[in-house]
């Protein structure tokens, strides 16, 4: 059998197969996509600009493009919405314009877009400054991009759990849930690629379950099962599933006996620069100094501070 590619941490066709499968049932489970695409609307309703060209990237069946119906006033500041997502099943669900896409390949042209907008999806990219680097050359000069991916605090408690039960049965434990990203290397990533007025943020949601099967029934029902292209050496058993139900349901669960599971939904901002966005000023054109400003005495350098 051919070994994985070694820089290929997902495996992105495994991952179309499990949206596929997730398509039909996907609407009862997406409250975590609903919050975020509403984020996104709340977000460009702040924005007074008119985006002509907008990209929805894993729109999963539509979901932003019925978040901006909802709110009527978007319909002035988004010219012509198009859709793409890796599962076939998710854009048979929009009867909007779409096309079938790989985040790790898009197929986008330079400066053709005024808007790109991803929701919970870059999680799953194998490269992400390489999507980020196209998104921004594909961006006109001025242009958005919206991006909201799963953070760091993201199944937290599931990710300690099994890793506890996998050490009890094997000695070590195994990457069972795909690594998260923080805001700060989110913002780094947007600065790395050459966005201007870098912005990220975080909003963490806690969402109770009867115990850790519910849990992983929803995940399932999402489509967010694991993907790794590399597949652990050993088995995930119903035994060590069941010590980390265990587990989870003694270390996470509150007063009534339900259990909680963290998801954190980081939202980064950036702009494809442009000579109108507000610039830093240069290095000695302050024209007072901060020590006047503070009502204090400047210290000149090798001076000592009285007392």
């Amino acid at each position: 059998m051919e070994s994985p590619n070694p820089t290929m941490l997902f495996n992105r066709k495994l991952l179309a197969v499990r949206r596929n499968r997730a398509a039909t049932g996907f609407r009862s489970v997406a409250f975590l996509k609903e919050r975020a695409v509403e984020d996104v609307c709340e977000r460009l309703d702040f924005i007074n600009r008119r985006f002509e060209q907008a990209l929805d990237i894993g729109s999963h069946g539509g979901f932003l493009a019925a978040a901006i119906a909802r709110h009527g006033n978007l319909h002035d500041k988004i010219g012509t919405l198009t859709e793409c997502d890796i599962s076939p099943a998710m854009l048979a669900l929009s009867p909007g314009t779409s096309f079938l896409a790989d985040e790790d390949h898009m197929p986008l042209g330079s400066q053709s877009l005024d808007l790109i907008v991803s929701t919970l999806g870059l999680h799953w990219v194998n490269d992400v400054p390489g999507f980020m680097a196209q998104s921004r050359l594909a961006l006109r000069p001025d242009g958005l991009l919206l991006l909201t991916f799963f953070g760091g605090r993201t199944l937290q408690e599931l990710r300690a759990c099994l890793a506890e039960a996998e050490i009890e049965a094997y000695g070590e434990a195994y990457a069972r849930v795909s690594p998260f990203a923080d805001a700060q290397d989110g913002a780094h990533l947007l600065q790395r690629a050459g966005f201007a007025l870098p912005v990220a943020d975080s909003d963490v949601v806690s969402v109770r379950y009867a115990n850790l099967f519910g849990l992983l029934r929803d995940l399932k029902a999402m489509g967010e099962t694991a993907v790794f292209a590399a597949r652990p050496p050993r088995r995930l058993t119903r035994r060590i599933i069941a010590r980390a139900a265990d587990l989870y349901q003694a270390n996470h669960s509150d007063a009534d006996g339900k259990v909680r599971a963290t998801f954190e939904l980081i939202t980064l901002t950036g702009w494809a620069p442009h000579e109108s966005q507000q610039k830093p000023l240069p290095r000695g054109s302050a024209k007072m100094r901060l020590a006047d400003a503070l009502g204090t005495r400047e210290i000149p350098t090798g001076e000592k501070p009285l007392g």
